[in-house]
């Protein structure tokens, strides 16, 4: 289940409901599906697409798009800090950004341009499905273990190309993911010579 985290209020949700209905008043829908297919982690995209198929077709009835997708993002992915370079600083899109988490976890910062409005920050986790809306400012950073599978819908094709806000609110965040199991174990900086 996500977790929204409101910084500048010091205030965390955890309750679906109460997160579907935070994000609403900024306009990101949100909502959280079944993820119990029977699928594999070595399922192919073919098959991801087939277990969600009613849920998919459902969403392109609902907002127009077009074809859907699957991406799969590990620690070994090629050129992986380069893709994530591109995300991970404030920017909108030109179509809506749509992405049902199927394995793994990531991070949005959703920045709204309503005043008075703080910029909130979504850690997405499998089960949750996410629409942030065409023109909407946000970044998305991946968890520390780098993993994340999702299915993607576009109204085009081509996929979403970033324009930058150039804002710079994104270096006033820290890209860490909240949930304790998702913070990476740390090694003692010194041996006990004492202890084994």
């Amino acid at each position: 289940m996500a977790i929204l985290n409101i910084p500048t209020e010091n205030r965390k949700l955890t309750d679906a409901q109460e997160i579907r209905e935070y994000l609403a008043g900024v306009g990101i829908f949100y909502e959280n599906w079944n993820t119990a297919r029977g699928l594999s982690e070595s399922a192919t995209a073919e098959e991801v697409l087939a277990a969600y198929a009613p849920e998919i077709n459902r969403l392109k009835e609902m907002g127009g798009y077009v074809t859907a997708d699957v991406i799969d993002v590990k620690p070994e992915t090629p050129n992986l800090d380069v893709m994530l370079n591109k995300f991970n600083k404030e920017h909108f899109h030109d179509e809506d950004e749509v992405r049902f988490i199927v394995e793994g976890h990531g991070l949005f910062h959703i920045h709204p341009k309503e005043e008075g409005k703080p910029v909130i920050a979504l850690e997405v986790v499998a089960g949750d499905l996410i629409s942030v809306p065409s023109g909407t400012w946000h970044w998305f950073d991946l968890c520390s273990d780098r993993r994340i599978r999702a299915i993607r819908l576009f109204l085009d094709a081509s996929g979403w190309s970033p324009h930058y806000t150039n804002t710079g609110v994104d270096k006033d965040f820290i890209p860490a993911c909240f949930g304790p199991a998702w913070i990476a174990p740390q090694q003692p900086l010194i041996k006990n010579p004492i202890l084994p």
